[in-house]
């Protein structure tokens, strides 16, 4: 019996797909809700922020410039200073949130009783909407009108005027950080329960102390998790915008209303992060090419701490290994 092999098919029949094609076209048929999310929410956007960087553009007229809007960046004194607070935000409140989630995470795993209640009571400022805790926060450690200052005052002990004073000023948004902190703690948490217990056991059975069994089973183990806090950690502290634009108003007793504005940053421009300076540019001003360039600087500031970040917990993991 004769076959029919593909030269002797018919001119006009179209050609049957392969297995690998059709297993291609089945993963980019799941990936297509993703690759339009991607196209219309992160690349399109990334690639018009890169066009307007080079554009002189107020929202009505659009003029190519160059590299003025980048030239102008680098004798912006304010931009400076927004990145220098931002920074320090990042060196400072990161690594603290990041320890003492660590820390009341690991005082909780080891609570007997009344663990499920602790957990709340530390989870729950978290919850607080950002702007209320703010209010509270600069009300609170006010020394006119705050509770903290007569405690402190009854006992002789110096308080400082916390959102009125440039030097203590990201301290205090820095202790508002740290009393929020339930996030951290809870994605800790879970990776501290989630240790075996045989591996603390056979480390006791050997000899091992608590700082010997925490520094070579606990941290080891759990490194993933700190890795994730560390990161979005910075992410969102280079993003840090409601709280310093909140208790720098409301310690100033300013208010916007229509048809006022006001410089953010008080006092003295302490509170002034690059988010902020970034939104005075782009929607205050309406200097939408320039706030285009600080963008972008956000974004690539974001990747190069990720990605040292990254790097380092992927050493520390392959030393504990």
């Amino acid at each position: 019996m004769a076959t029919v092999t593909a030269s002797t098919a018919p001119a006009g029949r179209a050609p049957r797909l392969t297995a690998r094609s059709r297993r291609r076209l089945s993963v980019l048929a799941f990936l297509a809700p993703w690759l339009v999310g991607f196209a219309m929410f992160f690349a399109y956007p990334l690639l018009a922020t890169v066009y307007f960087s080079f554009t002189r553009y107020d929202l009505f007229t659009l003029e190519y410039t160059g590299l003025t809007n980048y030239r102008f960046l680098l004798g912006d004194e304010d931009a400076w200073r927004a990145m220098g607070n931002t920074l320090w935000l990042v060196a400072v409140m990161v690594p603290l949130r990041v320890l003492f989630g660590l820390g009341a995470a690991q005082l909780l795993v080891h609570v007997k009783r009344g663990g499920s209640l602790l957990r709340s009571v530390f989870y729950l400022p978290y919850l607080v909407p950002p702007v209320a805790a703010t209010v509270a926060f600069v009300f609170v450690f006010n020394p006119g009108t705050g509770p903290l200052h007569t405690l402190t005052e009854a006992v002789g002990l110096p308080w400082p005027d916390w959102f009125n004073d440039p030097s203590w000023s990201k301290p205090g948004l820095t202790l508002l950080g740290l009393w929020a902190v339930g996030d951290v703690m809870v994605i800790l948490l879970a990776a501290l329960l989630d240790v075996p217990r045989p591996l603390y056991e056979a480390a006791e059975i050997d000899g091992a102390g608590p700082w010997q069994r925490f520094r070579h089973i606990t941290l080891p183990t759990v490194a993933p998790v700190l890795a994730f806090a560390a990161v979005t950690g910075v992410i969102q502290t280079l993003q840090y915008f409601t709280q310093a634009m909140v208790a720098g108003k409301v310690a100033a007793g300013q208010s916007d209303q229509p048809g006022t504005q006001t410089a953010p940053g008080y006092p003295d421009g302490s509170t002034l992060t690059f988010p902020q300076w970034l939104y005075d540019e782009g929607f205050r001003q309406f200097n939408m090419g320039y706030a285009c360039v600080l963008a972008l600087v956000l974004f690539a500031v974001a990747m190069l701490f990720t990605m040292v970040l990254l790097r380092q917990f992927h050493a520390f993991a392959d030393g504990e290994a």
